[in-house]
């Protein structure tokens, strides 16, 4: 016990020591500082006046060669117009209303002691926004982009003064925020709306659409077909929207058309539908039936909005492989349809770029009207080449950023007019139920990768055909993954056994 005192009192300073090592600290540092007051007044009493201010001249300019200077700053003002809104063309304000509704999507809550909270009623979303005279930094590619919000000045004479998004960087990144940074903005702001807005479809009534929301729940992740077709398909779309520039460059129309062939059942409706929603067109369902020449028929096509779907189902029940001869054989109609048309290209202005307002979900229908060509209806008939004209003929111009879609049972009773490139692009075959396509289904049913029915169910699918449709049938018919797969195992075997008793 001793023994540990006198180490811990060999270990600890005395006291008397410590205070001798603070005495002498401070002296040292009185004596510097006496030193230091001396020299300064040596050099002012000895030192010209003119030689202190050559050394204080170029002390400056060692400090502004070595230190940054600091970057020239440039500012974008984006003012927003009274009464503007979202894609709410002519008025001024869309950039300010993009900008202001990407920033919601940047604003960090968290950081930042006072926002604006706005929305509707009923479920709509809630907006965040900064408070005027606020301000936040948004990063792109590494550089800082600082957002501020200004308040209107009031009244400027007749027109209001509204507030304004000013936009300020670093003169070296003008180039980057002009040709990257805002056009990333409003493609950000395009793409989410497209996402939010319901998709419509349009049925042809006369010469008028008439639309509605559409809401087919079919997606390319749900889509019962060959998988090595489907992404296919999917990275045909995906090449033909990045290919605006290219086809303008070699002279072509931005279209493209799909002939989808197969028995019925096998998902070419769903097909069209997932490829809606894929892309986020609306479609225009086409009935020829509906359709009393082809000046109606090109009043219709030309009334399609861009970035739309054109389907024709069952073209095969539309237009025979004659229909062409039977045209030309019918030389008097065709030269009165012929007439109507240049009419209709004179005397009318029809705008072949509509906006989503235009439709809504009323139609527009010029049937009451009397017939301003003047020929009898019994007369008037809807032609194969007044449809291939619009395909890829004059009037397939008319609008860009459009798909076409025709649909048949059987292919082989088509024109060889449709079926040449230029006209469909791409001929997607929807065949029977194969294993891949049967396991997506079982997924989408059951939410099931594998079941001790599978091989089984394998084996036959390989052995008889049955479409898409029949199996989603018999997946129907009961929510239990065992009962349902075992009444599908004993349709395929029936199936199996009613073939073998043909043969």
């Amino acid at each position: 016990m001793a023994s540990d005192r006198s180490s811990a009192a060999v270990a600890l300073p005395s006291y008397p020591k410590a205070v001798e090592a603070y005495r002498k600290a401070v002296a040292t540092a009185a004596t510097a500082t006496a030193y230091a007051v001396l020299a300064r007044g040596m050099a002012r009493e000895l030192l010209p006046h003119d030689l202190r201010a050559a050394a204080s001249w170029a002390a400056s300019l060692l400090r502004a060669r070595f230190e940054p200077r600091p970057a020239d700053r440039h500012t974008f003002v984006i003012k927003r117009a009274l009464g503007s809104s979202l894609h709410n063309d002519g008025d001024g304000g869309e950039l300010y209303d993009e900008v202001r509704q990407y920033l919601a999507t940047r604003i960090d809550p968290h950081s930042m002691r006072r926002l604006c909270l706005s929305g509707g009623v009923r479920g709509s979303s809630k907006v965040l926004s900064m408070e005027h005279g606020d301000s936040m930094v948004d990063m792109f590619e590494g550089v800082a982009f600082t957002w501020e919000s200004v308040a209107g000045e009031g009244r400027s004479g007749a027109a209001a003064v509204a507030e304004s998004l000013e936009l300020s960087f670093d003169a070296e990144h003008t180039d980057m925020a002009l040709e990257r940074y805002v056009p990333f903005i409003t493609a950000t702001v395009e793409e989410a709306w497209n996402q939010d807005q319901s998709l419509l479809i349009y049925m042809n009534e006369g010469s008028g659409w008439g639309g509605m929301n559409h809401h087919h729940p079919a997606t390319f992740d749900t889509l019962a077909m060959n998988p090595e077709l489907k992404q296919s398909v999917i990275a045909d779309l995906d090449r033909f929207l990045k290919r605006r520039d290219y086809y303008r460059r070699i002279g072509k129309a931005w279209k493209r058309g799909y002939l989808l062939y197969g028995p019925p059942g096998t998902g070419k409706s769903s097909l069209v539908a997932a490829m809606a929603n894929y892309l986020r067109f609306d479609l225009y369902d086409l009935d020829l039936s509906e359709v009393r020449g082809n000046t109606f028929l090109q009043r219709l096509l030309t009334r399609m909005s861009n970035k739309s779907i054109l389907v024709i189902e069952d073209i095969d029940c539309c237009f025979s492989a004659a229909s062409r001869e039977d045209g030309k054989k019918d030389q008097a109609g065709g030269k009165k349809d012929q007439a109507g048309g240049k009419k209709d290209q004179a005397g009318d202005d029809v705008d072949s770029d509509y906006s989503d307002d235009d439709y809504s979900d009323d139609y527009y229908s010029d049937d009451d009207a009397p017939d301003p060509w003047g020929m009898p209806q019994q007369e008037q008939k809807i032609t194969l080449s007044g449809l291939l004209n619009f395909i890829d003929g004059l009037w397939s111009t008319s609008g860009e950023e459009r798909i076409i879609v025709f649909t048949t049972n059987y292919k082989d009773r088509l024109d060889p007019a449709l079926l040449r490139p230029g006209r469909m692009d791409m001929h997607v075959y929807m065949g029977y139920c194969g294993w891949e396509a049967f396991k997506t289904l079982a997924h989408n049913y059951f939410l099931i990768d594998d079941h001790p029915l599978f091989p089984e169910i394998q084996e036959l699918l390989s052995e008889v055909e049955v479409t898409p449709a029949e199996v989603s049938e018999m997946l129907l018919r009961s929510e239990d993954a065992d009962a349902a797969l075992q009444g599908l195992s004993k349709f395929l075997g029936e199936k199996k056994q009613a073939i073998g008793e043909q043969n």
